[in-house]
């Protein structure tokens, strides 16, 4: 297990500013997300952590040992990719040994540890099959494996479950989270999927254009994001111009009490769908269109100066008609001053 201290790391390629000046610490046994839309920069973070790319400026240290410059085979990392990049040609049993052996571990000791790897991740009685003929989301273990058999001191996942169907994710996921809080490994996991992040991680990097906006727990990000960034990027949000006098929430079609602290001045109200309500409250509201997604209705409304929400009922608690008459829970409001 190990500890990751980024400083101030750039990585520029000719006049592309990939990763802007990140500092961060990964904790011993954490497991941290990095999340943010395409070209980001979040795959270049991972692959300058994991020793694929150098560093232009800042420095790089595992357990206070700077390794900037030290390349990848000699950093002990496991990782496993979108692409899992299984050795076609071995068994799923030689695929997992085969790290170990490249750094010197005897062979009964690597097939051991293979083995009970294969028994841990349920795919046991696999360990003589062809790659090819393997499930994704077997080889997606296999490669997991892999990754754990040389004994890690980090453990990196790029996009691991991309083209896995949404019911093997959610398996894949509760199962991978579990395994990786027996073993205790620090874990950095890249992944354009928020759920699946807020789901399986300890805290969350959002990054965009190569900068960090915010480093928090799910919680922290989701429900008190620091830009309007993020409150748009992670789950669904609502953006509201507004303006705060005396205790007062101004929202233009509605007046609420503001959250305690709130300062005067023009504010963006962050309101999630959850936070609304059908009970009868000030906020008037016409829903224009609504959407069965199994576990939840979301609906579109429209409040009379023009203001566009997305609301979040239960199904049995949907709206028939189009005039609705919200509450808002003051708690679940967010305020970002402009």
């Amino acid at each position: 297990m190990t500890t990751v201290s980024l400083q101030h790391l750039t990585k520029r390629y000719d006049e592309t500013l990939a990763v802007d000046d990140v500092s961060l610490t990964i904790d011993d046994g954490e497991r941290m997300g990095v999340v943010g839309p395409s070209g980001c920069g979040k795959t270049t973070l991972l692959r300058l952590i994991a020793g694929f790319e150098t560093a232009t400026e800042g420095t790089i240290q595992y357990d206070g040992d700077d390794v900037t410059h030290v390349p990848p085979e000699d950093r002990n990392v496991g990782l496993v990719f979108q692409s899992y990049a299984l050795f076609n040609n071995m068994s799923v049993l030689q695929n997992v040994t085969f790290g170990p052996k490249m750094h010197g571990v005897g062979e009964a000791e690597r097939r051991d540890r293979a083995r009970e790897l294969l028994e841990m991740l349920d795919i046991g009685e696999l360990a003589d099959r062809d790659p090819q003929t393997l499930s994704g989301g077997q080889q997606q273990r296999v490669g997991l494996a892999r990754a754990l058999a040389i004994e890690p001191r980090l453990l990196l996942l790029d996009e691991p479950m991309t083209g896995l169907d949404a019911k093997l994710k959610q398996t894949l996921r509760t199962e991978l989270g579990a395994l990786l809080d027996d073993l205790g490994v620090t874990t950095l996991y890249v992944t354009h999927d928020q759920e699946q992040a807020m789901e399986m991680c300890d805290r969350l990097v959002v990054m965009n254009d190569g900068d960090v906006e915010q480093i928090g727990t799910p919680t922290a990000v989701y429900e008190r994001p620091a830009n309007e960034f993020v409150a748009d990027f992670v789950g669904t949000s609502n953006r509201i111009p507004a303006t705060v006098r005396d205790g007062t929430l101004d929202l233009g079609h509605a007046r609420l009490d503001a959250p305690d602290g709130t300062p005067d001045g023009n504010v963006t109200v962050v309101a999630r769908p959850e936070a609304f309500a059908l009970d009868g409250g000030p906020v008037e509201a016409t829903i224009e269109n609504r959407f069965y997604v199994g576990e939840h209705v979301r609906a579109i409304a429209r409040t009379p100066d023009g203001q566009e929400l997305t609301l979040r009922f239960d199904p049995g608690q949907a709206p028939e008609k189009s005039q609705v008459s919200l509450s808002v829970d003051r708690d679940r409001l967010h305020v970002l001053s402009q």
